[in-house]
């Protein structure tokens, strides 16, 4: 009998919500349709704006705050296998092994304290902070649900009280039913009407102490920090100078990506063989017995130069660019070929003594062809053949070329970009050079200029034009 009882009473508790349901969902239905006013509130509406606003604002600043200390954490892990390297590579009888590894535990202790403190007094301050929110937010729910009950009340009363055949008993208990849900209705009100202003005038001292906490933190862990690399940096100092008789050789190895921006490099020969790696000596105050040059200097950081060419792959191995001169020959019309003697010059001729000492627009072109041990006489007409070609080409071409164009490269190796205003080089890609438009944004080995394939299907410069390592590429024109 218990049990029935008790399923009985949850029974009639179920159907009396049900039935809440229903009477609220009818009651919105006839307050949309304007067949029934609404009760507003509107100073409690911008109460339960400002109340999202706060929620939004700080649910962003925990998410950006937990993303903070997860980057902390990582640099932390980062700092502790850097001085663990240092640890292992710092031989031991080298001074100031003690030091350094002292300066390491120190190192890892105050990460450690930062990011703990951080949690403490930040992280854990949010939640606190977020954790009366939902409570707010499903009362805020609950009192519009309770006005709805109260406007529903008030309407069936006044329905009742208007009706031509009127029901003095359920008059009294529809009058009953909206003085319990209009007492209802203003006690949950009420509450909010003070908590919601109380709890949108707190975000200021919460945001204050907040990030006055995390600024005080920050600012004495960079405190100890420097401290600490101080105190390195002394260790190190001190190594050097016991051991400063050492002249360390560094060389600059190629990569096929694009590497840091310092050291100019030379392009690649022109005649395709491997370039010679460049060798920096780097000596630390050398003594008279190291035989080390006493003149050498240590050269500039790449940090501080503001731009340098990168250092292009080595080139591929390229056949020998001397061409037989029956080779040579067959690149003329058939019904041009000279009778006069082949004989090989001693030294190699200058461009205009090819040409007949005057300075013609194809000596680039002969000194190269002269360069690479050629007889004169096809020097000459190899010459002559490429003004005629150049020319011809300019004539009808140069209408097209944007402004300010001074010259062509063809790039020898591909490039990858690493700013925005870089181009990405492909090997042979025809790149149109142009001048900067300040003279003075020009790094050293820089130029810039425009792809001819982008300029001929754009023809527009801004979108365009990029800088780019000169030697990566070889001039063609």
């Amino acid at each position: 009998m218990a049990e029935m009882g008790s399923k009985g009473v949850t029974a009639g508790k179920i159907a009396s919500n049900v039935q809440k349901k229903l009477t609220r969902a009818q009651e919105k239905v006839l307050q949309k349709l304007g067949k029934a006013d609404e009760t507003k509130d509107e100073q409690f509406e911008q109460c339960v704006q400002n109340f999202n606003k706060q929620l939004t604002e700080g649910t962003r600043l925990q998410k950006d705050l937990r993303t903070y200390l997860a980057s902390v954490k990582a640099m932390h892990e980062a700092s502790k296998k850097l001085n663990e390297c240092l640890q292992e590579v710092y031989e031991p009888d080298w001074p100031g092994r003690d030091e350094a590894n002292k300066i390491a535990e120190n190192n890892d202790l105050l990460w450690m304290d930062y990011h703990q403190k951080l949690v403490d007094q930040a992280l854990l301050t949010m939640d606190t902070y977020l954790g009366q929110f939902p409570d707010i937010k499903s009362r805020i729910a609950k009192r519009g649900r309770k006005l709805v009950d109260y406007d529903s009340a008030r309407h069936h009363y006044e329905s009742l009280q208007t009706a031509k055949k009127k029901d003095e008993a359920k008059i009294a208990k529809a009058e009953e039913e909206l003085i319990k849900a209009q007492k209802v209705f203003e006690e949950m009100n009420v509450d909010l009407q003070e908590e919601l202003p109380s709890l949108w005038n707190s975000r200021v001292g919460f945001y204050v102490n907040t990030f006055q906490s995390i600024a005080g933190l920050e600012e004495n862990f960079h405190k100890e920090m420097s401290k600490l690399n101080q105190n390195l940096n002394d260790v190190l100092v001190s190594l050097e100078k016991q051991h400063g008789s050492n002249t360390f050789m560094v060389k600059a190895q190629p990569s096929d990506n694009a590497p840091a921006k310092g050291n100019k490099s030379p392009s690649p020969p022109p005649d395709g063989s491997p370039a010679a790696t460049p060798e920096i000596r780097v000596n630390h105050e050398p003594e008279p017995a190291s035989g080390a040059s006493p003149g050498a200097t240590i050269p500039k950081s790449p940090s501080q130069l503001r731009k340098g060419p990168p250092v292009p792959p080595p080139p591929k191995h390229t056949p020998s660019k001397e061409i037989k001169q029956e080779q040579i020959l067959s690149l003329f019309d058939d019904a041009f070929v000279p009778e006069i003697s082949v004989t090989t010059p001693s030294q190699p001729a200058e461009a205009s003594e090819v040409v007949g000492g005057a300075q013609e627009p194809g000596e680039t072109a002969a000194g190269e062809a002269s360069s690479s041990s050629l007889p004169a006489v096809v020097v000459e007409t190899f010459a002559a053949t490429v003004n005629g070609a150049v020319e011809g080409s300019s004539a009808t071409g140069r209408l097209d070329l944007p402004p300010g164009f001074m010259f062509k490269v063809q790039a020898q190796h591909d490039y990858t970009a690493t700013d925005t205003d870089e181009l990405q080089l492909k090997a042979g890609d025809v790149v149109l050079v142009i001048p900067f438009q300040n003279p003075e944004e020009q790094d050293e080995g820089w130029l810039m200029g425009v792809k001819e394939s982008d300029w001929n299907q754009h023809k527009e410069l801004e979108k365009c034009r990029g800088v780019f390592p000169e030697n990566f590429t070889e001039r063609v024109q």
